[in-house]
């Protein structure tokens, strides 16, 4: 099967090639009339040759069959039947061929649903939509790979890596590709408007709702790589301002821009050269995230390390930019707006909203790639700390929480002062009173916290009057009463009123975040049996004992052995639940340099954290075991069984080796031993997640307002109604 794959990605490089190729000589009058068409089939071919491909090797990983190099490096007998059928995106080839694949997904979709509706902009589109599709096509002939086989298959593989194996990592990269590759379909009608010379709005009010869909799914994808981060990792955070986690963050803040003002382009035809480099800006920028995960030129846990992708990658980022500049140049006269923004105006504040995003994009920009930048002045590589990207973020985050509130109470054209003043008074009012009561709780202890707090109930609020407004308007218009007006409101206008409910999950999320990494108490300590440590809010932890156990495959091989801490949580002198954070060891490959017992304690070690979470503060804990000790001991018992298990049959050594390592767990457990425990108490990271909802509830009820053509057949239809009521 490895020669069909190879076979399958050769003709989706060449069929993008011709197809592109075709696409842009129909878009220039150039040859025969059936190019458009042929180009279409060639989109449909190459998608049905990634979905092949891609079956092959995710069978491959199934079986699984070690003859491929790829699942030697990312499968193993002992790794789940789940995460084998996820193992592919863990992977440099695999990522690469999932990208291909929903890639031509998205664009066949978008190229079928819009065909006929941007005639001119279309095969411009389709020719960038095959070009990508061919440069992904070309990584994998000619350097990813992931048909590549081993004469000589081995008996086993090395399996995932341990930190991966976590449910949401299953969905997580894929929805971060989903949200890439879905925009790079406004990203191609972008660039072929402006080729066409229909820089208008007519492409815009088409590929919003790729738009939108691509944000919300790398949203959904950043969330659950946070939340990955805080429950798997060990450290304690939800996010470390680590290059990678950047590079999703970066596109998915020039997407909300761009969403926002599109708004104004189609309202009042303002901010048209804005929108189209804030399109083009995205789809460079979900580019670049690919290209730091997988070349290598930033150190992160999520990338895959060096690899020969890197060069191709800069070489299409640039070329893409060079086009996208000069398009926008050449096109400057049709992007001239039809008015000016007056300066109390929705309009002036969304702009203030996007000067503020491109700010923070600015900054995690600079941050992210000051290593290389320092490397290149001074010959040596340096980074900057976590606390310059929240110093530097912070006001930018403050400002737009505040505008998110702000800017649903100004009427679009010119705003009067009185009225925002009316408008802003409980809201006002509410964030002042918030804010006493923070300072009486937590103290001044932190000023951006208080400055959180002010602006994030501050848009709360103002988020409820809108509800409200929009409840009491039904009510007047339709007799409607209490909850069900504001229902019927919402779903009258739900892209209006699901981006009021993001304002408020931004809001929430970014409290929440202010909250718990100024106020959170960090302690570790080792812990002896017996022994406590006192956090805040009257809790403690007391450490009681050490259990451990091992933990075998389906197939019944030793996948895992694990010790658990066994903690009790104390509240105001009372106990009250028992925790037990756990740490656990995976086997090495290298028996040469272990040997048979040795390896199962020197492979990769992870924490699996003990959570307890209230809905006012969590609790986080990690237990280490004393690893050295454990190492030792498994060497001296290693030691011992070469000389017992020499000449012995193997089914009788297997049975021995698993004896010797229940020994080790065994003889440690027993010794009653200490613990290093790191636990910390944060208040409100619930609500991050919460926040977190809110913002994927409203992005859902957005993409679920009903389409042009559809609202304009219901207004035709309710017109209709209106007359013969009339002529009644």
């Amino acid at each position: 099967m490895d020669v069909v794959g190879r076979a399958l990605l050769l003709l989706a490089l060449g069929l993008s090639i011709f197809g592109s190729g075709a696409a842009l000589a129909a878009a220039r009058g150039i040859g025969p009339s059936g190019l458009l068409p042929a180009s279409r089939r060639a989109l449909y071919a190459v998608f049905a040759m990634a979905v092949g491909a891609f079956v092959i090797l995710e069978i491959a990983f199934i079986k699984p069959d070690f003859s491929y190099t790829t699942v030697v490096g990312h499968a193993s007998l002992t790794t789940p039947l789940g995460y084998r059928i996820a193992a592919p995106w863990a992977s440099q080839e695999g990522s690469l061929l999932l990208w291909l694949l929903l890639l031509s997904l998205t664009s066949t979709i978008a190229i079928r649903s819009l065909r006929g509706r941007l005639r001119d902009v279309e095969p411009y589109a389709l020719s960038v939509l095959l070009l990508l599709a061919a440069f992904f096509a070309g990584l994998l002939v000619f350097a990813a790979k992931p048909f590549t086989t081993t004469p000589i298959a081995p008996s086993d593989g090395i399996g995932l890596s341990p930190l991966l194996r976590y449910p949401t990592m299953m969905i997580h990269p894929p929805l971060l590709y989903s949200g890439y590759t879905l925009f790079a379909v406004p990203f191609a009608f972008g660039i072929g408007a402006l080729a066409a010379g229909r820089a208008g709005g007519d492409w815009i009010v088409h590929t919003r709702r790729y738009a939108l869909t691509a944000w919300l799914l790398l949203g959904v994808g950043i969330i659950l790589g946070a939340r990955w981060s805080y429950a798997e990792l060990g450290w304690g955070g939800y996010w470390a301002w680590d290059p990678v986690e950047n590079a999703s963050l970066l596109p998915w803040l020039t997407a909300t821009a761009f969403l926002h003002t599109i708004v104004v382009q189609e309202r009042r035809g303002l901010l048209k050269t804005w929108n189209i480099s804030l399109v083009l800006a995205t789809g460079l920028l979900c580019l670049l995230g690919t290209f730091l995960v997988r070349s290598g030129v930033l150190s992160s846990i999520h990338a895959f390390g060096q690899s020969t992708v890197g060069p191709p990658f800069l070489i299409l980022i640039g070329g893409l930019l060079a086009v996208s500049i000069a398009l926008v140049i050449r096109r400057r006269p049709m992007l001239q707006p039809d008015g000016e923004i007056p300066l109390l105006s929705r309009e002036s504040m969304f702009l203030l909203g996007n000067l503020a995003l491109i700010v923070l994009v600015v900054v995690i920009l600079w941050g992210t790639f000051f290593p290389l930048i320092s490397e290149a002045i001074t010959g040596e590589a340096s980074s900057v700390s976590t606390t310059w990207f929240s110093q530097y973020a912070t006001p930018s985050a403050l400002a737009i929480v505040a505008l998110s509130g702000l800017a649903p109470m100004l009427p679009w054209g010119r705003g009067r002062w009185g009225a925002l003043g009316r408008a802003t008074l409980v809201p006002l009012a509410v964030a002042i009173i918030a804010t006493a009561v923070a300072i009486a709780v937590a103290g001044t202890g932190s000023i951006v916290a208080l400055l959180m707090v002010f602006a994030s109930a501050f848009t709360i609020t103002a988020v409820a009057r809108e509800f409200l407004i929009g409840g009491r308007t039904r009510r007047a218009l339709s007799g409607d009463r209490g909850p069900m007006a504001i229902v019927h409101a919402v779903r009258g206008n739900r892209r209006r009123f699901g981006g009021y409910l993001v304002h408020a999950g931004l809001a929430t999320l970014l409290l929440a975040v202010a909250a718990s990494t100024a106020f959170d108490t960090t302690v570790q300590r080792e812990l002896r049996p017996g022994q406590k440590i006192a956090l805040a809010g009257g809790r403690q932890v007391q450490y009681e004992r050490t259990t451990g156990r091992i933990v075998l495959s389906p197939n019944d091989r030793l996948e895992r052995i694990e010790f658990h801490a066994v903690m009790r949580v104390w509240r105001d002198g009372k106990p009250a639940e028992t925790i037990t954070p756990g740490h656990d060891f995976y086997p090495s490959g290298a028996i040469v340099a272990f040997g048979p017992v040795g390896r199962f304690f020197e492979g990769e070690e992870t924490s699996e954290i003990a959570l307890h979470t209230k809905t006012d503060r969590d609790l986080w804990v990690a237990a280490t075991p004393d690893s050295d000790d454990i190492v030792s001991r498994a060497k001296k018992v290693n030691d011992g069984f070469l000389k017992v298990s020499d000449g012995l049959d193997p089914q009788i050594a297997s049975a021995l080796l698993a004896k010797s390592i229940q020994g080790i767990v065994d003889g440690y457990v027993a010794t009653n031993p200490p613990v290093i425990v790191r636990a910390i108490d944060s208040p409100g990271v619930l609500w991050v997640w919460i926040g977190a909802i809110l913002i994927v509830f409203g992005g859902l009820l957005a993409i679920s307002q009903p389409s042009v053509a559809r609202s304009r057949q219901r207004a035709a239809a309710l017109a209709r109604v209106g007359r013969e009521l009339g002529r009644a």
